[in-house]
């Protein structure tokens, strides 16, 4: 079963003034769509055709560096446009909230962390939240297309919020300004959708 590119769950404007179309359209058709195909290309013929982009992830140490490269550049594309929507931001409720105040004391110092995170990664890669295998809640990042659920990763663990922090995500818009559009991300996180990916990780 070839990998195919997943449909955007809003328009390409929705997330407009923090995230502008145009970035949402050169991101997800051409970027997200070239992870796929060359993703495609590089597992064909090979067990990891019969696998999900999570089992490749986990065992990526086994895979040449274009199964790296695109496969964690899909997986982590995939959660990325998920944990975003149209009227986004506030804050998360429930078991997630209670878990983010327990790890970090409070929202604000939580978010702080992560755009540390974001704004400290060198050259291009992602800022995560992610749940480690003793259930608690962690702060990492991760260098090019790598996650927290690669065997090879420092930072281990299920991806629950993910933010792009390559070029391509934000300099048509913030150019060199990260952390600004680090800090307007909040405005469009989709709290349920990470409630619903912290909910099944710590099953």
């Amino acid at each position: 079963m070839a990998f195919e590119l997943p449909a955007l769950p809003y328009a390409h404007n929705a997330l407009e003034p923090h995230i502008d179309a145009k970035t949402m359209e050169i991101h997800h058709g051409k970027h997200h769509q070239a992870y796929v195909t060359n993703l495609n290309n590089a597992i064909a013929g090979t067990d990891a055709e019969k696998l999900s982009i999570e089992e490749i992830c986990k065992n990526i140490s086994k895979y040449p560096m274009p199964v790296r490269n695109n496969g964690g550049g899909h997986y982590n594309h995939s959660l990325f446009w998920k944990v975003m929507k149209a009227g986004g931001g506030g804050a998360p409720s429930g078991a997630l909230a209670e878990a983010i105040n327990k790890t970090f004391g409070n929202l604000d110092e939580f978010k702080k962390q992560f755009a540390n995170a974001a704004a400290t990664r060198f050259g291009s890669g992602w800022a995560w939240l992610c749940v480690k295998a003793d259930k608690t809640l962690a702060v990492c990042s991760t260098p090019n297309q790598d996650n927290p659920l690669m065997d090879v990763s420092d930072c281990k663990g299920t991806p629950i919020l993910g933010l792009d922090v390559w070029e391509h995500a934000y300099y048509l818009h913030y150019q060199n300004r990260r952390p600004d559009y680090a800090a307007a991300f909040w405005n469009v996180v989709n709290w349920d959708e990470v409630a619903k990916n912290y909910a099944a990780a710590v099953k």
